[in-house]
């Protein structure tokens, strides 16, 4: 018996960002935290660089994250405004990618996502000047202990360097696995008349 399910152009919905959400959440259970990712970005003179980050966003026709604007991850999409993300679900065999233009959420998005992080989140991104070097561990201690004074006894503001950044795809790729690496792809491609499909090559 196939330890993998077929996937197939007949299988999917019209809407990559639907399909992903059926991906989602028939994979609640498998895996650690299904909100993880791979993002990659690059410098303009395009060398790459990837992290690990939460996908925190899901919307009907972007996906996004939030980071610190003055990290590697920041500047880069500030100075090259494109990327690409893979979620990865090995219980399933399953990988989606995604990539396209990148851009700033609005402020209304980034505050109300800061406000709901537990209060200790939000502290340090203030204390935290992310990617920058440290002398040591207690350089970053010391400058925690300094934001958890000045906001004693009040709720903790978004600092202006701290936001969402969200994706809006141009290309989506499905990726199931199968026996004997014949694996199931279907990429999705948008034009200006929409999203095409298409199956390729293991």
């Amino acid at each position: 018996m196939s330890l993998w399910r077929p996937f197939d152009v007949a299988d999917t919905e019209v809407d990559p960002l639907r399909q992903f959400e059926r991906w989602y959440e028939e994979a609640e259970g498998q895996m650690p935290d299904r909100d993880a990712v791979a993002l990659s970005t690059a410098s303009v003179e395009g060398r790459p660089s990837s992290r690990m980050v939460l996908l925190r966003y899901r919307g009907a026709t972007s996906v996004g994250w939030y980071t610190n604007y003055e990290s590697r991850k920041g500047r880069e999409l500030r100075t090259n405004p494109v990327a690409a993300l893979l979620w990865y679900c090995e219980g399933l065999g399953r990988q989606v990618r995604f990539e396209g233009p990148v851009a700033p959420m609005s402020a209304e998005q980034s505050d109300a996502y800061f406000a709901a992080r537990p209060r200790g989140h939000q502290l340090g991104a203030h204390a935290s000047a992310q990617s920058s070097p440290l002398s040591s561990r207690g350089e970053l201690e010391e400058a925690l202990a300094r934001v958890e004074a000045s906001f004693e006894g009040r709720s903790v503001p978004r600092p202006a360097h701290w936001g969402g950044f969200s994706l809006e795809p141009t290309a989506v790729e499905f990726f199931q696995q199968r026996e004997d690496r014949l694996h199931d792809r279907v990429i999705y491609e948008r034009s200006a008349s929409g999203w095409s499909r298409t199956r390729l090559s293991p």
